[in-house]
């Protein structure tokens, strides 16, 4: 016996489409070759959308049919069952049921419901952390810089854009070689290698009165590409970087200038690893970070964080997280991609693999974890190097991991083979204050909403004892 097809309804997607238009139903109606009652019928839901019209749809709004796909239905029915699992719904009564109705059947008022939620949940961690008494703004103007680029999705299509530009005309040589060339032909500046010596502690040093861009050799080939590749944005980009800072708000000068420097910094992965070609290679190498960085003549961390920007609309990549830790746990990048609750202030957690990776440098580890709110991820870890190559000089080894909600994980090279949905997952927190796990044994610090309950007579497994009430 042949399938059944399931009828579509997307009744609230396409009055929100008609509304956004500002016309009225008979003039969509009109537009699309139908009756005013019918389209009344299909907003409603008291009419599946036939395939005919949904080919009228996409020809007359010049539509991507995947707006109306089941994918983007299953990611809100994601995100609003994993809402209704939170305390606050539990008097509510809501239930998975309830969250697949809302998806499929109103998917408007759905999208509304899961945004208010993750406000809440943002409001909430930024109000535990102000009692804790850090807060960014003023007084922090790294993490005014890193809002910056959280509020603009860690996507800025004008750098994007000018990246591929400057690739396409690079071709797919020598990167180094022909951004040299370009100084020379454009900026008559001279692109040098020079001893670790010469340039006394510097990696780049730009020198307009000798027309000089020097390179210190002691960095490796994809640190001095990215050198090349950032110094050339901050002088054919510079308008672009300064209109992009002076839209936004900043208390500080200084968030200002790191916001600048990280755009910078982007700018150069743009270049690097151009836009289209790079999301087509990720997803050709299933998001392999080593294979892309052998492809792009990148390093590791470089591919990790360029993933993260993989935004535009109509060509996404899979959506990452991304954080950076040295051996002591300190967290020196972070980027939550939407998907991942970072904390602003604080180490991260301690089961979570990325402090495993220094046992196993240059090992790539994965691992799914679990937030105590039951969201699921999954990440890699790796060791990274840095500093410069050479006897005797400084070094820096850090961790970066890089992650994605699990439902995406199936896309990723790392997860083949595994059965992600028996998968036992690894219980984390944000971090010590925050979370409020009773039976955590690496716990560092107690939560902050709830009252310490000290007993000298009994010893519990963890370290500290606290209460619900």
């Amino acid at each position: 016996m042949a399938a059944r097809k399931r009828k579509l309804y997307l009744g609230p997607q396409i009055r929100r489409l008609r509304r956004e238009r500002g016309i009225t139903q008979a003039q969509m109606a009109a537009e699309l070759g139908v009756s005013p009652s019918y389209v009344n019928l299909v907003e409603r839901n008291q009419r599946p959308v036939s395939a005919d019209l949904l080919v009228r749809l996409a020809q007359a709004y010049d539509l991507d049919l995947s707006a109306f796909s089941d994918e983007r239905a299953e990611d809100l029915f994601v995100a609003l069952n994993d809402a209704f699992a939170d305390p606050i719904f539990q008097n509510a009564g809501a239930t998975r049921e309830d969250a697949h109705e809302l998806a499929a059947g109103n998917p408007v008022l759905g999208e509304a419901v899961a945004a208010l939620y993750r406000a809440y949940r943002q409001a909430q961690h930024e109000l535990i952390e102000a009692r804790a008494g850090g807060r960014a703004g003023a007084d922090d103007p790294v993490e005014e810089a890193r809002d910056f680029i959280q509020a603009h999705g860690n996507y800025f299509a004008p750098l994007d854009e000018a990246g591929e530009a400057v690739a396409a005309e690079a071709g797919r040589g020598d990167l180094f070689a022909a951004l040299a060339r370009r100084f020379q032909e454009r900026h008559r500046l001279r692109a040098r290698v020079l001893p670790a010596d010469v340039m006394a502690g510097a990696w780049r040093r730009l020198n307009r009165h000798a027309g000089e861009l020097s390179i210190s050799e002691s960095l490796d080939q994809a640190s001095r590409s990215f050198h090349l590749a950032l110094q050339l944005a901050l002088v054919e980009q510079a308008r672009t970087l300064d209109r992009l800072v002076n839209e936004a708000k900043f208390e500080t000068d200084a968030g200002r200038r790191l916001a600048r420097a990280a755009l910078a910094n982007y700018a150069a992965g743009a270049i690097m690893m151009p836009y289209r070609a790079f999301l087509d290679a990720a997803r050709s190498l299933k998001y392999d970070v080593e294979a892309l960085g052998r492809r792009f003549g990148a390093s590791f961390e470089q591919v990790a964080h360029r993933l993260t920007t993989l935004q535009r609309p109509g060509a996404e990549g899979i959506p990452f997280f991304f954080l950076r830790v040295d051996a002591a746990g300190n967290v020196s990048k972070r980027y939550s991609g939407g998907v991942f609750p970072f904390a602003r202030h604080g180490g991260s957690c301690p089961l979570w693999n990325v402090h495993e990776a220094f046992r196993t440098p240059r090992r790539v580890l994965t691992q799914i974890v679990a937030l105590p709110d039951g969201t699921r991820y999954f990440s890699i870890a790796r060791t990274v190097h840095g500093g410069a190559g050479y006897y005797g000089a400084p070094q820096a080894e850090r961790a970066v991991a890089l992650g994605c909600a699990l439902e995406h994980a199936g896309g990723l090279v790392y997860a083949q083979g595994m059965d992600l949905a028996a998968a036992r997952p690894t219980p984390i927190g944000v971090t010590c204050r925050l979370c409020e796990r009773p039976d955590c044994a690496a716990r560092a610090h107690p939560p902050l909403r709830r009252r310490l309950v000290v007993d000298e007579h009994r010893r519990l497994a963890t370290p500290f004892g606290f209460a619900f009430d």
